[in-house]
């Protein structure tokens, strides 16, 4: 072959790739695109024992719907809210801990130890105080506090976090739903806090439920029955009343009232900033605290706001014997119970029936 027929097939040769790859490239962007995968929610109806239950009082501002909360539970269990991505609202308040984290106190952003342990989460929606102190007055306020706060780490970093949310098309789309407007701060814990009033216990989910509500004597022991009676002459349902198991105020039971004046943890005093310090309305609730409830009690030790008690038995040893003595301790509600060992056990069955069969916390497939 000559150099000029040679030159002319590597030529023609060159001509014929170009022109396959550019019909290859053409088909290419032609090619219909990979349909990208659109999130559905999961929307579950309104929990029927809402329904059977004491009214809730339903914020006008925060009505509940089945969108809303649907996209609450998301949130809920999302760690994409903490400053870090280490942390969600399910983190310190999960099913196997009677919904609290099960340590003597809560962990937050960071790995830091906060000053108090995790409060139940069961029949939140009922609650008019939030935080062991009650210094927040509604649900939203208080998961937005605890947002920012140790908990999750938001407080610098709210607008970029929030950003992040709203990068997400699946929230995006929920938020034009269900607010009519991309997720803002408040948003984000209008429909966390929809989430919360969600879950109520206090039907049938537990063997003490079944017996008292259901009327099935066989739900619980004979020893169950006896407990419950303990429970009553002793007084404990003075505090821990109603099928809420607890009467929503504030007490002082001596619980860490030993610690040193800079230590000392002052509770309800502490948030009643808009009273004086030597305030004497405000002086008398040095050191109390609220009620927790005793669904899932057996679950969600240790106990007090201080973790410091690590067995129900040792807590219920404190309470029936009249608490610890300070000089704010509420003698009005506290008495001593003298109780013999085996009211005592028994007192102690009738608080594990009050333990729920199947917890409804789960976590949903998330945008």
């Amino acid at each position: 072959m000559t150099s000029a027929k040679r030159q002319r097939w590597v030529s023609g040769t060159l001509t014929l790739c170009f022109l396959a790859f550019a019909i290859a490239l053409a088909a290419c962007e032609n090619k219909p695109a990979e349909p990208v995968a659109t999130y559905t929610p999961e929307i579950l109806p309104l929990p029927a024992q809402l329904e059977k239950l004491e009214p809730m009082a339903i914020p006008a501002a925060n009505p509940l719907t089945p969108e809303k909360v649907a996209l609450g539970r998301q949130l809920f269990f999302d760690t994409r809210l903490s400053v870090d991505g280490s942390r969600s609202c399910y983190s310190c308040h999960v099913c196997e801990k009677g919904l609290t984290d099960g340590l003597p106190k809560a962990i937050g952003a960071g790995n830091k130890t906060l000053a108090r342990s995790s409060p139940s989460l069961w029949n939140i929606g009922y609650h008019k105080e939030f935080y062991w102190d009650g210094r927040s007055g509604s649900l939203e306020a208080q998961g937005k506090a605890a947002w920012q706060g140790g908990n999750m780490g938001a407080k610098d970093h709210e607008a970029e976090i929030i950003a992040k949310i709203n990068a997400v098309p699946g929230y995006k789309a929920q938020f034009q739903k269900v607010f009519n407007s991309d997720a803002t701060a408040d948003n984000v814990f209008q429909a966390i806090a929809a989430y919360e009033r969600t879950i109520v216990n206090g039907n049938d989910e537990t063997p003490f439920d079944r017996w008292q509500v259901g009327k099935d004597e066989s739900a619980v022991s004979d020893q169950v029955k006896r407990g419950y009676e303990v429970f009553k002459t002793a007084k404990c349902d003075a505090c821990h009343a109603g099928h809420l198991f607890t009467d929503l105020q504030f007490h002082n039971v001596g619980i860490g009232m030993d610690a040193p004046p800079d230590k000392l943890d002052k509770g309800r005093f502490a948030a009643l900033k808009d009273l004086k310090e030597d305030d004497p309305e405000r002086v008398k609730w040095t050191g109390a605290f609220k009620t927790p409830t005793l669904r899932d009690v057996a679950q969600s030790g240790p106990y007090f706001h201080d973790g410091s008690a690590a067995t129900l038995e040792e807590a219920v040893e404190i309470m029936t014997g009249g608490g610890k003595p300070n000089p704010y301790l509420d003698k009005a509600n506290l008495k001593k119970a003298n109780l013999t060992k085996a009211q005592k056990e028994d007192l102690i069955a009738f608080l594990k029936s009050l333990t729920t069969d199947k917890c409804r916390v789960t976590a949903p497939k998330l945008p």
